[in-house]
């Protein structure tokens, strides 16, 4: 028998082979680990699961608590409406995904196809509004006005709408009692999206798909509180999703009420007043430029001295709140979001910032009697200061001669304060420093000034101070731009200034504190701080944190009131605060507001102000207005709205007129007054758990909701009040349609 010779093929099968055992092994090895995985390791979690897919949820939102003013009367509260609304899910099951189905739905309910599409689909980076930015698992509303001829035509014909439903739903609702539209103030409602649900969940706050939480305003700030906790209703299912039985219910939890010290009818006449203001100013030509004032925006605040307490916010450009529910129109929201119309979502009492002009004085004048300066020394008071050839004017270029700090404060003379902050520069090293005391900007700081007040509202700015370490880190990140401005053939202001700052523009200069003295130059304030300072300032000291809410009543009528929080201390004598406290006074008798106080019953009722108009490079001059009485603090401010006497005082003067119940002539009417003192007592819970207003609300009278039948006016055309009227703007002009 002959010998087949052995060739290399047996070792090459063998090792296959033995790659193979391996491979299978591999494999085995690796799915047994894998149901180890999910029977063992996360058995319980899968099986959970399992038993999940078994039980159908169907859930209930809460009903929002209402946003009270102290009387109880809703500012923010809920009404039924037929909201016509669409499972994105469904619509994806048919074959054109649904776009058929929406454009019967757009015939029902008068609307064009595409802007219903447009309210399904999701929103994104790239997606402009309007869009959905909840869940997609979540019903999507179309409208919450539809008629009951609309609901029946979708509710007949559901073969002809599959995923729409029709049904009577409790939704958001800004009334506005007494024209108090309080846009900024209440905020506004959205969806929840997935990513805040994944967050909440992990903060052990869990949100239901079906919730809206506040994004702005009070709605953000106590959005916890007003959300109250969603129902679920659990129906066992088989495996066609029929429902064979209950697997238990978990009623929903309405949310809690949110009283505040914002008093209607107060805040209503804040609006109008300070619309009225803007709208006269804009009558008015400036004087610089021969055009007359743009009055582009305003805010007014209305603060309780002892406390901090908010009755009344206002700002302008505004806007009627509603236009969120049920899903803004692509329209509206550009115009909310746009330059055009300046912004109206921003809340100009928190948000806006300017230079405060001569209301900054009350720092001023604390910091030079912190500095040794003696409040009674004659302190020349000339039409114009010169640093260097530099010359720095005094308003219209007024000369008193010698007078105290008390009369600077009083007929608002500027060069005293030049030259105060000047001596103060040079005893500090001028140019060269080493250690300068700064009393000019420390006592801004101790004033609260440069950080934010804690106002419960969201998003509010700091202002700025702009003392050495601002002025050195504003250098380092500019320098780079200013240097190569620098290089410009150009000689106008603004290269002028980027080369002078490219050389020194780290140096506090004497035109740098001299500007800063009388509340020019870089420094930046907020109507809310300015309040907070007239308020302190009225109570003998005391620095309180802003507040809005006032207490928190659950459903089960349950009150936990918010006391007011004191932060500190104005850093000032009692002499000293008495002293300014006499010479903001004298400001309304023989001072700079004395002709828009003319009548005021001075014996009764004490009346304390300061005037302001501060210059800003490119633009018109601003109007300030800080007062006080022994209850109340009200400061106002029009951008680009010219003198703080001009402007904005006959418009505070109203407001006191309204809380007093003084008539022009200078008669005081208890009968008229709305708040002669301040509220104090809460709205009364009945034993349902309903809130009782305080007085009855047929007794809160002296007020009228406004006017919107006048013609609009004016390059700025704000819209008509009503809940219905999304683009309302907080006066009487004639509504524009937008869309």
């Amino acid at each position: 028998m002959t010998n087949i010779p052995e060739t290399g093929r047996t070792p090459r099968v063998a090792i296959r082979l033995i790659a193979l055992q391996i491979l299978v092994v591999s494999l085995l090895a690796t799915l047994g680990g894998r149901l180890w995985y999910l029977q063992i390791r996360n058995g319980q979690e899968y099986t959970e699961k399992a038993s999940r897919n078994q039980v159908q949820e169907v859930i209930t939102p809460a009903v929002r608590g209402s946003i009270l003013d102290a009387n109880g009367i809703p500012l923010a509260d809920n009404e039924n409406r037929l909201v016509v609304s669409a499972d994105r899910t469904e619509l994806l099951r048919q074959k054109d995904d649904g776009k058929s189905v929406l454009a019967r739905l757009a015939d029902v309910l008068d609307m064009k196809p595409q802007e219903v599409q447009d309210k399904v689909r999701l929103c994104d980076s790239k997606t402009p509004q309007p869009c959905w930015n909840g869940s997609p698992y979540q019903p999507i509303p179309i409208t919450a006005e539809a008629t009951t001829k609309q609901a029946l035509a979708i509710v007949e014909r559901r073969d002809d709408f599959p995923g729409i439903t029709a049904e009577p739903t409790a939704v958001r609702r800004y009334a506005a009692p007494k024209g108090a539209g309080a846009a900024q103030v209440l905020g506004y409602l959205s969806p929840v999206s997935d990513e805040e649900i994944a967050e909440r969940e992990k903060s052990g706050s869990p949100l239901q798909r079906s919730d809206q939480i506040g994004r702005s305003g009070l709605e953000r700030t106590y959005d916890a509180q007003l959300r109250g906790t969603a129902g679920v209703n659990r129906h066992q299912v088989d495996n066609l999703g029929r429902v064979i039985g209950s697997a238990g219910n978990t009623p929903a939890r309405p949310g809690s009420s949110l009283v505040t010290s914002i008093d209607a009818r107060v805040q209503g006449l804040a609006e109008r007043e300070l619309d009225a203001a803007m709208k006269e100013a804009r009558k008015q030509i400036d004087r610089n430029t021969g055009v007359p004032y743009k009055a582009d925006s305003g805010a007014v605040v209305v603060m309780e001295a002892r406390t901090g307490r908010v009755i009344a916010m206002a700002s302008n450009p505004t806007y009627n709140p509603n236009a969120w529910v049920g899903g803004i129109k692509p329209k509206t929201y550009k115009w909310l979001t746009s330059q055009k119309s300046n912004f109206p979502l921003l809340n100009r009492a928190i948000q806006g910032q300017a230079a405060p002009g001569s209301i900054f004085k009350v720092v001023s004048t604390a910091a030079a009697i912190n500095a040794g300066y003696p409040a009674d020394g004659g302190y020349e008071c000339s039409s114009s200061f010169n640093i260097g050839g530099q010359v720095f004017k005094n308003f219209e270029s007024e000369s008193f001669g010698g007078i105290s700090l008390g009369r600077a404060l009083e007929v608002s003379c500027d060069t005293v304060f030049y030259r105060l902050a000047y001596e103060q520069w040079q005893k500090d090293g001028g140019n060269n420093p080493k250690h300068p005391k700064d009393w000019f900007y420390r006592t801004a700081h101790q004033f609260g000034l440069g950080a934010r007040t804690g106002v419960d509202l969201p998003s509010e700015v700091t202002g700025r101070i702009p003392d050495r370490k601002w002025k050195k880190d504003y250098y380092e990140a500019n320098k780079e731009a200013w240097c190569d401005q620098a290089k410009s053939k150009d000689n106008d202001y603004a290269t002028k200034v980027a080369r002078e700052n490219c050389a020194e523009g780290f140096k506090m200069r004497a035109g740098d504190s001299v500007n800063y003295s009388i509340g020019q130059g870089d420094t930046l304030v907020t109507p809310i701080q300015m309040a907070r300072i007239y308020a302190a300032v009225s109570n003998g000291g005391t620095m309180y944190q802003p507040e809005l809410g006032k207490a928190v009543i659950s459903p089960d009528g349950h009150v936990k009131e918010i006391k007011p929080k004191v932060v500190g201390k104005l850093p000032i004598s009692k002499e000293t605060r008495d002293y300014m406290d006499e010479a903001f006074a004298g400001v309304a008798t023989r001072g700079t507001a004395a002709w828009r106080f003319q009548g005021w019953p001075q014996n009764d009722i004490t009346m304390h102000a300061k005037t302001g108009t501060a210059e800003v490079y490119g633009k018109q001059t601003t109007s300030w207005f800080a007062s006080y009485t022994k209850d109340y603090a009200i400061v106002m401010t029009i951008s680009q709205g010219g003198t703080g006497s001009g402007a904005s005082a006959p418009a505070v003067r109203k407001i006191y007129n309204a809380l007093y119940g003084v008539s022009e002539g200078g008669q005081i009417d208890p009968k008229k007054a709305w708040l002669p003192k301040p509220q104090t007592k809460l709205p009364t819970v009945n034993h349902d758990g309903t809130i009782k207003q305080i007085p009855a609300p047929d007794k809160l009278n002296n007020v009228e909701p406004p006017d919107t039948s006048a013609n609009a006016s004016g390059p700025l055309s704000p819209f008509a009040l009503s809940p219905r009227n999304p683009e309302y703007r907080g006066d009487t002009r004639k509504p524009r349609r937008l869309s």
